[in-house]
């Protein structure tokens, strides 16, 4: 661990500073810290804490998780249930496990434990008012200082922003975003025959808002309802939640939770960093833009950020420290980014025909083996357009 003569007397510098212990925060804190480097975690809740979240750990989450981690899986899917506006229901089943079902405050704390376990540590119920590279809170070219709520400054090598989608260090960094929906969610605990009617199966209803769709995630005694839509529809959007688990006889019983959350992607162009702050994750609008799932954008972006941290923390200067910047920003554009892009396209056609992906889903096998390996991580829905010809041509019809 490093310090600095800061005035009259030794300040503390860490290595690496991550503001936020979400599962974006919590990768790059376990990426750092591994590599042997100091690292400070800085979160404003207590933990655990509950997220408006799914919950769904697909195989790309799966497989970015760090060695040695058990996922705390409240089910297992074998089998999606689609209706299209809760008509035309078919069920799909396979052999082998689809993805897991887990609570965000389990599966986050845990992601925590490890990353402090690696070695970082982690300060709870503190604010992140700011963060600044230039003026007299910075006692150096190669340090940025982290500004809490109360006055407090932390200083650092390098900073990753990991604070969610409001993020303060995404702001810092200048992200822009272009597709901002609003997810509704409650948990509802169910008695026992209920929750044995839905355990290993899932419903996605497609739904009757433009690019909206709705579920349901069974976790043991409690079901996660929840639909999403375009932000600007709010009342549509309630009124969709409220109708869709009236139609599923879920309407009798009170939820434990009812809440609300807003999904933000990126644009294209958006920046990825500032001088020595990188953003991941929610902060830095990496999701999925059709099915806004979050989770593994937010724990691969996560390790990258972590692992790219520690060079900038390495660079003694402004150039190496923006080349390293800049080799983060590619690692995510040439993976993630070129996802994001076949989700754009992905969601533009199923505004407009959400039909067309029920009729695909649950009536062509080739559309529905996708779906599977998709989900299980053998595969991206950008692997399969840059690979499969007739995939290919079909998008490129429907983009027409």
């Amino acid at each position: 661990m490093s310090s600095e003569k800061s005035a009259d007397d030794a300040r503390q510098v860490w290595d690496v500073v991550v503001v936020g212990a979400g599962p974006a925060g919590a990768s790059a804190a376990y990426a750092a810290a591994v590599a042997g480097r100091s690292v400070l975690v800085l979160e404003k809740a207590e933990l655990p804490r509950y997220k408006t979240c799914g919950g769904g750990i697909i195989g790309p989450s799966r497989d970015a998780l760090p060695p040695g981690f058990e996922l705390p899986l409240r089910d297992r899917v074998h089998a999606v249930t689609f209706t299209l506006d809760g008509k035309f229901t078919r069920t799909r089943r396979s052999r082998h496990m689809l993805f897991g079902l887990i609570n965000r405050p389990e599966f986050d704390q845990r992601l925590v434990e490890h990353a402090q376990k690696a070695g970082a540590e982690v300060r709870t119920g503190v604010t992140v008012a700011r963060v600044e590279q230039h003026g007299p809170a910075v006692p150096d070219r190669r340090t940025v200082a982290v500004v809490l709520q109360g006055g407090e400054t932390v200083l650092a090598r390098a900073v990753v922003g990991a604070d969610g989608s409001a993020s303060r260090i995404g702001a810092h960094v200048g992200v822009k975003l272009d597709q901002v929906d609003l997810g509704l969610e409650a948990e509802i605990p169910v008695p026992a025959t209920v929750a044995e009617d839905w355990a290993g199966r899932v419903l996605i209803d497609w739904g009757p808002l433009p690019g909206s769709y709705g579920w349901v995630f069974p976790k043991g005694d409690t079901l996660t309802v929840g639909v999403i839509s375009a932000r600007g529809e709010g009342a549509a959007t309630k009124r969709y939640l409220e109708d869709f688990i009236a139609r599923l006889g879920l309407a009798g019983f009170e939820p434990g939770v009812s809440s609300g959350h807003l999904t933000r992607c990126r644009s294209e162009d958006s920046p990825l960093s500032r001088g020595r702050v990188l953003v991941c994750g929610d902060a830095a609008g990496l999701l999925e833009p059709w099915t806004r799932e979050g989770i593994s954008f937010a724990l691969r972006s996560g390790r990258l950020a972590g692992e790219w941290a520690v060079r900038i923390a390495e660079a003694h200067d402004a150039v190496d420290a923006r080349r390293q910047a800049l080799n983060y920003a590619f690692a995510v554009k040439a993976g993630l980014g070129v996802e994001m892009a076949v989700g754009r396209r992905l969601l533009t056609v199923f505004e407009r025909r959400p039909g067309l992906f029920h009729t695909a889903l649950t009536g062509f096998r080739p559309a529905w083996n996708a779906f599977a390996k998709i989900t299980r991580g053998s595969t991206t829905l950008a692997e399969i357009v840059r690979t499969h010809p007739v995939a290919h041509r079909a998008l490129s019809r429907l983009d027409r």
